[in-house]
């Protein structure tokens, strides 16, 4: 099966549950069933972030493959980069069933999973299980189970586990559907859990670089001090951003009032500002990656434009499948061009300049 024959079966799995399609996805997926981008980058997408060589900057964020099952079919797809996670320390069931709702009509999801996944040993078995060379970078995106939680523990103990395999390791404190996680976003309690961090990681022979994925919701004068924190504890860089608990005005679809993270289209612009506010205050200290609301080569050109250094999509993809990641290349290339750039690290920020 070649991607543009998948994309055109997603009408089909629309049709079905919402979580029920995602697992069959991801077992096509897994299979090799959804085929493969062949067609090689355009040069000026390549881009050298982390000190990590990307083939283009376009890549796959984290909550799409929670447990690592489909990690080389999905680069194989043309990302730049993949994410897999969240994975925490123990497996967890998630939250009670429904928990995953499409809003067609805004181009948008809600989800309040509650980070249901396997556990690290499995998730750490089957990154190491992967045959390298990978065709992209891989990363890996660890948090903590809803009970038995002890974040300065777990998260040392969660990077310990995916170092030895991960190109670059996330540590998501903001999912807004673990009770008490986003308060790890605060000065005291997130300098606590990165310093941890920094004693284990300076102990492994192998010292792939860490982010922090942030929440959109931030109250403005918490974001200056975060910026501070991370960069005080030798955090390379940050995504910005996680889903969003707000509920804009605009919304029609019947499961707005839905709780739980709101994805895709409504969370582009707010997700787009704090980018652009903390590429601001980070001052050339940490590389972003821009997250939310990205279906084009536009949106993900804005997102390099106010900062971003690599651009990460979910919903876009889980709704118009594999053909839109060769498509927003193409029209990411092209708008580089046309302004003249001929990397696409020389765009990033310039907005903000």
């Amino acid at each position: 099966m070649t991607p543009a024959l998948a994309s055109a079966l997603m009408p089909l799995m629309r049709g079905l549950d919402p979580e029920r399609a995602h697992r069959l996805a991801l077992k096509a997926l897994a299979l090799g069933l959804a085929g493969a981008d062949t067609a090689p980058d355009e040069p000026v997408l390549a881009t050298t972030v982390l000190g990590l060589d990307f083939r283009n900057p376009l890549g796959l964020a984290a909550g799409f493959d929670k447990d690592a099952v489909a990690v080389a079919p999905l680069m194989r797809l043309g990302f730049g980069f993949v994410e897999p996670g969240t994975t925490t320390p123990r497996p967890q069931a998630g939250n009670p069933q429904p928990r995953l709702f499409r809003l067609e009509e805004d181009a948008a999801v809600i989800n309040r999973m509650g980070m249901n996944n396997e556990g690290v040993d499995a998730f750490a078995a089957r990154l190491a299980a992967l045959r390298r060379p990978l065709p992209a970078v891989l990363g890996a995106n660890i948090g903590i189970n809803k009970e038995g939680a002890e974040p300065e523990r777990d998260y040392p103990a969660l990077y310990r586990a995916v170092a030895p395999q991960a190109d670059y390791v996330t540590i998501n404190v903001s999912s807004p559907n673990t009770p008490g996680l986003r308060d790890l976003q605060g000065e005291a309690k997130l300098a606590a859990i990165l310093a941890a961090v920094a004693a284990t990681r300076a102990e492994q022979p192998r010292q792939p670089p860490v982010l922090v994925k942030i929440a959109p919701d931030l109250a403005e004068e918490a974001v200056p001090s975060l910026v501070e924190t991370c960069v005080a504890n030798g955090v390379a860089g940050l995504i910005v951003s996680n889903t969003t608990i707000a509920r804009p005005a605009s919304l029609r679809s019947a499961h707005k009032g839905e709780t739980g993270g709101l994805s895709g289209q409504p969370l582009f612009e707010p997700s787009t500002a704090l980018l652009r506010r903390v590429y601001g205050l980070a001052a050339g200290r940490l590389v972003l990656i821009g997250c939310g609301g990205v279906s084009n080569g536009a949106q993900a050109y804005a997102k390099i434009r106010a900062g971003a250094a690599l651009v990460q999509m979910y919903a876009a993809f889980a709704y118009a499948g594999p053909v839109l990641v060769p498509r927003i290349k193409r029209e990411l290339a092209a708008l580089l061009r046309r302004d003249g750039f001929a990397h696409v690290h020389e765009a990033v920020g310039a907005d903000a300049r």
